[in-house]
């Protein structure tokens, strides 16, 4: 089960991980609404290393990002949802476009993104130099949250 971090507390956190010889993997999201696809990826990406950290987009990030009428769950539900995630050891947010000021500061040993992402990760610039691997992930096919809203949104008579 995950525990929330706040930026300098996940910094800090990393920092023991490195001294110990943890193989630290990043990755992020929205995580609007939990579904298959996510727990997927997750539980393969924390097959991948010792230490899965889940970056979550704040609401402001999310409304940025996807428009007005998301996100569809509270930040504070989605980091509760992600922290009871067996498979998930740290979480926390970010507030900016994109987690890479957030990647730079803990510079992770694995980034992981899922395919649909592959053509620009962001933080992969700074991964790499500091000589860790960047994965795009194959997506879990018949999954994703635009997806699902829309079958609602379809359903709704």
């Amino acid at each position: 089960m995950g525990v929330f971090y706040h930026r300098a507390e996940l910094a800090a956190a990393r920092w023991r991980w490195k001294q110990e010889g943890r193989r630290v993997v990043f990755t992020n999201g929205c995580y609007d609404i939990l579904h298959p696809g996510h727990i997927r990826l997750l539980e393969t990406a924390r097959s991948l290393g010792d230490v899965l950290v889940l970056a979550l987009n704040t609401d402001s990030s999310v409304r940025r990002l996807k428009g007005p009428t998301r996100p569809l769950i509270p930040e504070a539900d989605r980091v509760a949802l992600a922290c009871a995630l067996q498979c998930v050891d740290a979480v926390t947010t970010f507030d900016e476009d994109t987690p890479r000021e957030l990647i730079a500061a803990i510079l992770p040993d694995v980034l992981v993104k899922g395919a649909d992402w592959a053509h620009w990760i962001a933080g992969r610039e700074e991964v790499e130099a500091a000589g860790g691997e960047v994965l795009a992930l194959p997506l879990e096919p018949g999954y994703s949250t635009t997806g699902i809203v829309e079958e609602i949104l379809q359903r709704t008579p």
